[in-house]
């Protein structure tokens, strides 16, 4: 994907102490599946072209990951995960009301978005090709799941919470849909659209819980 250099960014999915073979290998791999997914949808990229691409062999590949999808949702998943970590940071840092980190929450999630914009919009335009779409999903659902988990939101309903999160994870995943299908949708729509929709429950100010004795 051109400008996307998935080595550079800050909080990689890779470990320091790792043998550097290893981790020049997995930066390859990373690398070559964002370059060819930018490309064309995942499910048309053959295990042999990203071996070649990435200067490996197909068995090194099947080593580490089953399908050039997996390696695909791993990349994605791990910058999603920097944006939520950032997220944490300025939550524990304090400063910001509910409502403002959300919105910053929401633009992090939507400066991924285009960043990978063309690997995105591959997945949408192929039928073939829904597992990027759906992990997208999850992400969003185990997300929405894990803000519910923490603390005391004043106003959450009394309904399962499983129910809940696969309700706001499609929902934010159709206006990403929606944007990128619309050329004139921008960011800043998604971003404002996303955070007027969220909940009432979700722009208050949590009340922290003691989970201490908790299993």
């Amino acid at each position: 994907m051109a400008g996307c250099n998935v080595n550079s960014r800050e909080g990689g999915m890779l470990n320091d102490r790792i043998d550097p073979r290893i981790t020049r290998t997995t930066q390859a791999f990373e690398q070559a599946i964002v370059d060819l997914a930018a490309q064309r949808p995942v499910s048309r990229i053959t295990v042999a072209e990203l071996a070649d691409r990435a200067g490996v062999t197909r068995a090194t590949f099947y080593n580490r990951y089953r399908t050039p999808l997996d390696l695909l949702i791993q990349v994605l998943h791990a910058d999603l995960e920097r944006g939520h970590r950032l997220e944490e940071e300025r939550r524990a840092q304090g400063g910001h009301s509910a409502r403002e980190l959300l919105r910053l929450a929401t633009t992090e999630v939507a400066d991924h978005v285009e960043r990978f914009g063309a690997v995105y919009r591959h997945s949408l335009a192929d039928p073939a090709d829904s597992g990027v779409y759906e992990a997208l999903v999850r992400h969003f659902g185990d997300y929405a799941l894990a803000f519910m988990n923490r603390g005391h939101h004043p106003g959450l309903p009394e309904a399962n919470r499983q129910v809940i999160a696969q309700f706001m994870a499609h929902g934010f995943a159709g206006a990403i849909r929606a944007w990128l299908n619309d050329p004139s949708v921008t960011k800043d729509d998604m971003v404002d659209a996303s955070v007027a929709c969220a909940p009432a429950w979700w722009a208050v100010d949590a009340v922290a819980t003691d989970t201490s004795d908790r299993p």
